[in-house]
């Protein structure tokens, strides 16, 4: 069972997606994304395989959740230096978790 202690160990913070990159070399369809993290973090980059529920144009600007304390994790060539959240639809493939308002703060910390 989890304790209330490790759940914050995590820094899970709000971002917004500022580049969408394709990700041709990696092993199942992905972006490469550069998400800003506000002023206390700054720009962070991720890997995310949600090309088969999101296009480019759609993921700029969108705020997004992420872990942004885990260690870096190569993927290929790529250094992905933070989780970016997501949950399954019916069919398996990744909904992005966003906050439901444009009102949440970029740099602020999930409670």
């Amino acid at each position: 069972m989890a304790l209330i202690e490790d759940f914050e160990k995590l820094d899970i913070r709000v971002g917004r997606i500022f580049e969408v990159y394709d990700f041709p070399e990696a092993k199942k369809p992905a972006y490469k994304l550069t998400i800003d993290f506000g002023p206390e973090i700054g720009m962070k980059r991720s890997s995310v395989q949600i090309v088969a529920r999101y296009t480019k144009e759609e993921l700029a600007g969108k705020l997004v959740l992420g872990v942004v304390n885990f260690p870096v994790r190569r993927i290929g060539s790529f250094e992905s230096e933070v989780l970016t959240l997501g949950v399954p639809d019916f069919d398996g493939k990744v909904i992005l978790v966003s906050p439901d308002s444009p009102d949440a703060i970029v740099g602020g910390k999930l409670f």
